[in-house]
């Protein structure tokens, strides 16, 4: 699954490039209680996005996989893996929610730290013991908070829920209540447990993007700032004048019965730059196609259709781009074709 295009989303969120709310009306929907419920957990972030685990697993993955019974084999062989060397089914995994903290060491860089919280129908402390018995003694304990924080040494090469290739070199779990674990670096798992400690929820505007549509399986809503939009370097100039506008990005995937549907969106500082930045895409909208034909007969056919599904609509400050493909036209990318 080296080439999936899903699993490249997936792995945007989870490593913090963000690119896991998709739209299939126009009005706002109320939040999914159970995202939002776990979204409003996590310690204040530059960015939040979500990951519905099991949805993925039971609903995307073999819809996308139905014509490929090699690749389920495959999916199946490494979830069975997963769980034998860790102890975890990952299959338990409900959710992840995670929070994403920016820093600017040096002009056009940009660090980013990660905390994941996962929740699940999991017993979280049965979840680190199994952890501790997989670590053969390679771990640290600290105390924080009334809590024990285990510092995993890894510095391996894991595939998480047996899906997405990982490289990870220490990692700090501990659980916050009796389903639900935080893992990051040591100082982000001291953050989600000040966050559920102090109930100081944070992020209200981020969680509000990112959790806009219940049925999506991923959603993210993020800060933009002048700071990361340096790090971005964006070489057009009449691109990245129209970019300075913007102050939040948002999204998220959804599986339909046969279709893939992906929004985009950004929040300007006025609905003139909206408009304005909307020109800009429907320009390149249609340079695109020009291009086109240079790709691979499944990516030209998946980037054909994107191409013809996209809208780009403007509400108020907030520039929308939306999309969606036939989740057939997605299976061939996933099986390396």
């Amino acid at each position: 699954m080296k080439n999936s295009l899903f699993k490249s989303v997936a792995l945007a969120l989870i490593l913090g490039s963000i690119s896991v709310a998709v739209f299939a009306q126009t009005n706002r929907r109320t939040a999914s209680p159970s995202a939002s419920t776990l979204l409003s957990s996590l310690p204040p972030s530059d960015a939040v996005a979500f990951i519905k685990v099991r949805r993925v697993l039971n609903e995307a993955m073999p819809k996308l996989l139905a014509g490929n019974p090699t690749q389920v084999a495959e999916l199946n062989n490494e979830l069975a893996e997963f769980k034998t060397r860790t102890g975890l089914d990952p299959h338990s995994f409900e959710e992840v929610a995670l929070g994403f903290q920016f820093n600017h060491p040096a002009e056009a860089v940009t660090k980013i730290r990660t905390v994941a919280l996962a929740r699940g129908t999991f017993n979280s402390g049965a979840l680190v013991a199994a952890g501790r018995m997989a670590a053969n003694g390679k771990y640290v304990e600290q105390q924080y908070q009334g809590k024990t924080i285990y510092v995993f040494t890894l510095d391996r090469q894991v595939r998480l829920f047996g899906m997405w290739d990982l490289r990870l070199r220490d990692l700090a779990v501990t659980s916050i209540n009796g389903n639900t674990l935080a893992l990051g670096d040591i100082e982000a798992v001291k953050g989600a447990l000040d966050a559920n400690r102090n109930r100081k929820y944070a992020n209200p505007e981020l969680i509000g993007l990112a959790s806009q549509d219940p049925s999506a399986i991923i959603g993210f809503g993020g800060n933009i700032s002048e700071a990361l939009m340096q790090t971005l370097r964006v070489k057009h100039n009449g691109i990245a004048r129209e970019m300075t506008a913007v102050r939040k990005v948002y999204g998220s995937l959804g599986i339909t019965n046969a279709d893939l549907e992906l929004m985009l969106a950004a929040r300007t500082v006025d609905p003139y730059s909206a408009k304005n930045l909307g020109d800009t895409v429907e320009g390149l909208k249609q340079l695109a196609g020009l291009f086109i034909g240079r790709l691979p007969a499944a990516k030209e056919s998946l980037a054909r259709t994107a191409l013809n599904n996209l809208k780009v609509t403007t509400q108020g400050n907030d520039l929308q781009i939306r999309t969606a493909v036939a989740q057939a036209q997605v299976a061939p990318l996933i099986s390396g074709n």
